[in-house]
């Protein structure tokens, strides 16, 4: 049976200002059925006949075309726009995944949890009686206003999950100030930015994206953390071919490309044929031939060329066996890694474990610092992450740094991602990086031939 055709029409699309959410409007004389539809799906009235998308878990996209299919089979006209496609088709993972045994699907589930959660605390139907920090994250006691039930819940964002449940409030207070009375404090934590910036995506459309102006004659310049990803490949024969202290051979396979320094402390492995989420470059610095590995660094062929280009170039750049050696983190050495960062005004705030530096008007890049991993005992956790495009939290590309990676190394990758440009002919211009996030039009001005870098 047919279901009957309604006078609807919805239009999706990606959210103006925070790129991971999604907007509908809604036109036609039986507008108000998909409105009741979306509204009971969790989606936010913004305006008339609009309603916004915003999840913790950066799902908006894939929940979205649910919606749609939904309302498709319901007979309602649904327009989604190209670049909301483009999100909803897109395969992506979260880097660093605490679970790495759950496959994508499991991943959506944990995290489709943590928004039930998150959402029952918005709406206050979970009240947070308490919080406190353990070891490197959030937990929390709570009680379900409808049932009276209480939970321990452990875990931030699209992480957080019910840990324990207890029949009433008294016991699960009782059992949360033995564990965690030193650092427990009353009343739900403080927001993250994950939810500080959906909240903000729920309560305005800011300015909408318009039409991009016919492009000039000229080259254009874009910011090297929103440049295309370019030709890996190339820049490593670029740089053995310059550096004859480096020697390469590749795998009998011919899939993967080895260099080492004379001095064997330091080495490239690079995965030519690498799948786009996983691991193409890893540079690992070792005490000596035969010592242990000290500190590395991991990238995607999603990193922008003049980025890897800095991290080799930056490899070259001094004695072998002194950024083998590596720099144990402290103030001195963070501010030492990220001064090109504070020189170029990138905000800095302070999150938990959290040490960001976010680039200025709001342009989709950024750079973090996990103090948790920084001081940990084992190099497998990232400590430093260069991220840009899209957001922190599902960001295009990411370069991952593991504890005691050499600060002259991160200072010079960091002048790149804050500092350098990309010249690109005018007919390129239809789409490059930074446009993830639609509101951002204006580059940030060319490079000052006065500022460089630290040698």
């Amino acid at each position: 049976m047919t279901t009957p055709a309604v006078d609807a029409h919805v239009r999706l699309d990606i959210h103006p200002t925070h790129p991971s959410a999604v907007t509908a409007v809604l036109t036609g004389s039986q507008a108000r059925i998909p409105h009741l539809a979306l509204e009971a799906a969790d989606w936010t009235v913004v305006a008339k006949n609009t309603l916004v998308l915003a999840r913790i878990d950066h799902e908006e996209p894939y929940w979205a075309e649910k919606a749609a299919q939904q309302l498709m089979a319901d007979g309602i006209t649904v327009e989604i726009t190209p670049r909301l496609r483009e999100a909803m088709d897109e395969e992506w993972t979260w880097a660093d995944y605490p679970m790495p045994w759950c496959t994508r699907t499991e991943i959506r589930e944990v995290s489709d949890e943590a928004q039930k959660i998150y959402d029952d605390i918005r709406h206050r139907r979970l009240l947070i009686h308490a919080h406190a920090q353990d070891s490197h994250t959030t937990v929390a006691v709570g009680t379900y206003l409808n049932s009276g039930k209480s939970v321990y819940l452990h875990g931030e964002n699209h992480l957080r999950q019910i840990a324990d449940t207890f029949d009433s409030p008294a016991p699960a207070l009782a059992a949360f100030e033995r564990f965690h009375g030193d650092t427990m404090r009353a009343g739900p934590a403080p927001v993250t930015d994950t939810e500080r910036n959906a909240a903000e995506a729920r309560t305005t459309l800011g300015t909408p994206a318009t039409e991009p102006e016919p492009p000039a004659l000229g080259p254009e310049i874009v910011p090297a953390y929103a440049a295309d990803p370019g030709d890996h490949d190339a820049i490593l024969d670029q740089f053995l071919a310059t550096h004859g202290d480096w020697e390469k051979w590749r795998t009998w396979s011919d899939e993967t490309t080895h260099a080492i320094h004379e001095s064997q402390t330091l080495r490239i492995e690079r995965v030519h044929e690498a799948h786009p989420r996983d691991t193409a470059w890893t540079v690992a610095a070792y005490e000596g031939p035969v010592g242990e590995r000290l500190w590395h660094a991991t990238a995607t062929t999603m990193v922008p060329v003049k980025v890897m280009r800095a991290l080799l170039d930056s490899l070259a750049s001094a004695d072998a066996v002194e950024i083998a050696a590596g720099s144990p983190v402290s103030e001195a050495t963070i501010s030492e890694a990220t001064r090109p960062l504070a020189d170029l005004g990138w905000e800095h705030t302070v999150d938990g474990r959290w040490i960001r530096w976010q680039a200025p008007g709001g342009h989709p890049a950024g750079v973090q610092l996990d103090a948790f991993a920084a001081q940990s005992q084992h190099n497998a956790l990232p400590a430093w992450t260069f991220w840009g495009g899209r957001s922190a939290g599902t960001p295009r590309w990411a370069l991952h740094f593991s504890p005691h990676a050499a600060a002259s190394v991160l200072q010079d990758v960091a002048f790149e991602v804050a500092k350098g440009h990309l010249r690109k002919p005018a007919t390129a211009r239809s789409r490059h990086a930074h446009t993830a996030n639609p509101a951002d039009t204006h580059a940030p001005p060319a490079p000052d031939a006065s500022s460089g870098r630290r040698r």
